[in-house]
């Protein structure tokens, strides 16, 4: 068949369900049939996985003409997803159009929901097209005569790849595809995008920079023109002080009639505490919506989040409070309005959600903006603007990530072996670590074999034997077990399932909250008041509560910063605040905050874009120096550490440091003579790491960061499936390794990472260097203020907190108001 006539049949089957293939579609079937590999760039619910399933069949129907009579068995296409609710998705629509044409192609999922009967069954037959996550593609690459499995692959497709890029799981994804490039000869690579900055970067990453498969490749855009409309809900009476102690629940009967006008609504929350948080208010308020709103996050058990996801799918649900767990491609054509509830932090994410609603090609998408406290209205008012211009982030790709090389490297010495002069070449392909030297795959090696020079003494580092023939493989059972267990690189707290007493499973929590708790205490979790009876080996048994007041769980990965494009935009956004005159035209967001603007002006001011503010007034607590670099909290978290430490060498003084988005705040029993501070430079960036190391205990916080190392590395064990290792134990054996690592063999690449790591991702060292560089720039406008600013405000409300209970803080919050409005 002529590649006209194969777009033909798909084009036919297009018009019998009552649609007509993009362009990008038809551009991308033709790309493919040409035997080309790209990147798709494509928003959610623009019809992309027909975009690249369409051609995977059609080629198939080419190279088998009799396709309806005889079926070759054998994998032949792998969609990798980052999120298991999206496969069931893809799984649908790939049935759907492989069965109507007359193929017998079979469909098959596999990934940590995947029962082990279908495992089995999938070993001794492979479906024709497998849909998995990175994490099980590389289970397969650690199995027996992996390469069999293989041989006849034809495509690999990588959806969501803005998802994976910038993660470890990314650099999961470099590893197996420069494998399969070897093993399956005829291998056609295609990743799918929503929009990033760096798509460019995007395609040489999934490709690797320098390989034959980029020479070969194309990207594709869908210029598909999604109006997005932003409608932010102001409250009628503005706070002139804005805090963000009620997670914007004081609007909660703004947004019933939303729901009640829409045949479906999505609530997205920052966090899993506020999903909890909004949805038990709205119950408790609007007991009417019982059986029509439900909630989904990520801890919540798997039943009740597919039931939710099919729910949504036949609209016998009117509203779900949600968090990013249905971000994602998860496809529900039915969704009509998506609130978002405070700040989404940054533009992607904004966007991604916003397309959630008006699913459809050429319809509207509207998203309503919840500011959890005032301020957050100069974000929705630059988020307008960004839709309009449609700006977006970067993702930065990880480079020379030790720990999943040693990883990657196990599996393949569990599987069949690898012969370190092939493999070597494949790995330096790969964007992540086309940097390698001779002399890092060397101590690697060593590693694997030896356990590092300091680690020698000890068996059960030595994993990797090398055989007569040179042939690196691990030929102890026991150690490839407990390899494969541990295979993945998304490392979070010990998670703990809960249960009812009578055996029924809700869900799973992070140790280090439960750890908090005491048997009696009551918290709230998937939507229900529950009290703890009881922790039992790794369970944690509730039983339900009628008590009205319960804790509200929190879990680590709750703290989200502002990107940095998002923290440009709100400067922009700010310093168009500054230069406003009354009466002059301006978004209604911005009108909104006009008596906050007036305040603020009276006892401060709105910095201008060639203005850096710093605000000191004293309170009963301390004398307070508040600066504003409005960065967003990483940034500001190291900046206050590395100020602090600074002030300290002029003279001697001890601080407490309080940061949100906007700023970060310096309180102290004694008064910072800031005119020294302005004298002696203490924003330049000269010295940043240095000084950075010394201020921030750098040490500690790598020593965080180097447990996630050491467990993605193999380095510690996190237990079997019913009997996980306590996060306490895991903690203790990392940090005793890191302490051998530091006094024995600085030169340990996975030592080294975990200072690496701390520096790139977790303080943004590059991003700090940019804002102190501005800040230099920038002169100094330092306000003496008799009492807190408006601008102020947030960040030392944020400090109490920590302290007290929320009834104590809104008690005292109330009572501090009262004085700033005398």
């Amino acid at each position: 068949m002529k590649r006209a006539e194969l777009i033909d049949l798909a084009e036919n089957w297009f018009s019998q369900q009552g649609w007509k293939p993009f362009k990008f579609q038809k551009d991308t079937w033709k790309a493919y049939l040409q035997k080309k590999n790209g990147l798709l760039n494509a928003p959610t619910g623009s019809g992309k996985t027909f975009g690249l399933w369409v051609p995977i069949v059609l080629d198939y129907i080419k190279k088998n003409p009799d396709y309806q009579t005889k079926h070759k068995k054998g994998l032949k296409a792998i969609w990798i997803t980052p999120l298991r609710a999206l496969s069931v998705e893809i799984e649908q629509a790939a049935s759907r159009f492989a069965e109507e044409m007359g193929t017998q192609f079979t469909v098959g999922i596999r990934t940590g929901d995947t029962s082990q009967k279908e495992r089995a069954a999938q070993k001794k037959a492979m479906p024709d097209l497998l849909i998995t996550t990175p994490e099980s593609l590389h289970l397969l690459l650690s199995s027996k005569d992996y390469d069999k499995t293989f041989k006849n692959l034809q495509a690999i497709v990588i959806d969501e790849w803005h998802e994976l890029l910038g993660t470890k799981r990314g650099v999961q994804v470099e590893l197996a595809l420069s494998r399969l490039k070897t093993v399956s000869k005829d291998l056609r690579i295609w990743g799918i995008s929503a929009t990033i900055g760096n798509l460019e970067q995007a395609r040489e990453v999934l490709l690797g920079p320098t390989s034959e498969a980029l020479e070969n490749s194309v990207m594709i855009k869908a210029n598909l023109n999604k109006k997005i409309e932003v409608r932010s809900i102001i409250p009628e009476t503005m706070e002139k002080f804005p805090w963000r102690g009620h997670m914007g629940l004081h609007l909660l009967d703004e947004v019933v009639p939303i729901i009640n006008n829409s045949r479906t609504t999505l609530l997205f929350t920052n966090t899993r505490s506020q999903c909890e948080l909004w949805f038990q208010k709205l119950m408790h308020k609007y007991p009417e919506f019982a059986g029509e709103v439900a909630m989904h996050h990520g801890s919540i058990n798997k039943e009740t989040r597919l039931w939710v996801e099919q729910a949504i799918r036949n609209e016998s649900l009117k509203a779900v409070v949600c968090t990013s767990s249905l971000d994602l491609g998860v496809d529900f054509a039915p969704v009509e309005t998506i609130i978002q509830i405070g700040g989404p932090k940054g533009v992607a994410r904004f966007l991604q959600r916003a397309g959630r609603s008006g699913h459809q090609p050429g319809k509207v998408s509207v998203i309503y903006f919840l500011p959890t406290h005032a301020i957050e209205l100069i974000e929705a008012s630059a988020l307008q603007k960004a839709v309009k211009k449609k700006a977006v982030e970067d993702r930065v790709p990880y480079l020379m990530s030790f720990d999943v090389l040693v990883q990657y490297l196990n599996s393949l010495a569990v599987s069949d072996g690898f012969y370190p002069k092939e493999i070597f070449p494949e790995i330096a392909s790969t964007f992540c670590f086309q940097g390698i030297s001779e002399e890092q795959w060397v101590w690697i090696l060593n590693f694997i074999t030896k356990g590092s020079q300091s680690l020698q003494a000890y068996d059960e580092y030595k994993k990797v034997e090398i055989e007569e023939d040179g042939r690196f493989k691990i030929n102890n059972r026991g150690v490839a077990m407990r390899h494969r267990l541990q295979i993945g690189t998304i490392v979070s707290d010990a998670m703990l399932s809960v249960k009812y007493m009578k055996g029924g499973y809700i869900g799973t929590m992070e140790e280090w909250f439960i750890s908090k708790l005491k048997p009696g205490d009551v918290f709230t979790f998937a939507g229900r008041n529950l009290e703890l009876v009881r922790i039992k080996n790794m369970q944690v048994l509730v039983r339900k509560s009628s008590k009205k007041t319960a804790k509200v769980p929190s879990w680590m990965g709750g703290r989200m910063t502002f990107s940095a494009q998002m923290s440009e935009l709100l400067r922009e956004e700010l310093y168009a605040a500054a230069t406003l005159e009354k009466g002059q035209k301006t978004s209604k967001e911005l009108n909104a905050l006009s008596g906050i603007f007036e305040r603020q002006k009276k006892e401060s001011i709105i910095p201008k874009s060639d203005e850096f503010l710093i605000e000191t007034f004293k309170t009963r607590e301390g004398y307070h120096a508040v600066f504003y670099p409005f960065e967003g909290r990483f940034v500001h978290e190291a900046l206050g550490s590395l100020l602090a430490y600074r002030i300290s060498l002029l003279s001697p003084i001890s601080f407490s440091i309080a940061f949100n988005d906007y700023g970060f705040e310096l309180l102290s029993n004694q008064e910072i003579d800031m005119q020294q501070v302005i004298d002696n430079d203490l924003f330049s960036a000269d010295f940043l790491m240095d000084d950075l190391y010394k201020s921030l205990n750098a040490t500690e916080m790598a020593r965080r960061k180097f447990r996630d190392i050491a467990v993605i590395a193999g380095l510690v064990f996190t237990g079997y499936p019913n009997k996980l290792v306590k996060s306490k134990h895991l903690q203790s054996s990392s940090q005793l390794l890191f302490s051998v690592f530091r006094d024995y063999e600085e030169d340990n690449l996975l030592y080294q990472q975990a200072f690496r790591e701390t520096f790139e991702h977790q303080l943004e060292e590059g991003r700090l260097r940019l804002a102190l560089e501005r800040i230099q720039n920038q002169n100094v406008e330092w306000r003496k203020c008799e009492k807190p600013t408006p601008f102020s405000f947030p960040i030392i409300t944020d400090r109490l907190r920590e302290k007290l209970s929320s009834e104590k803080l809104e008690d005292r919050i109330r009572r501090m108001l009262k004085q700033l409005e005398n």
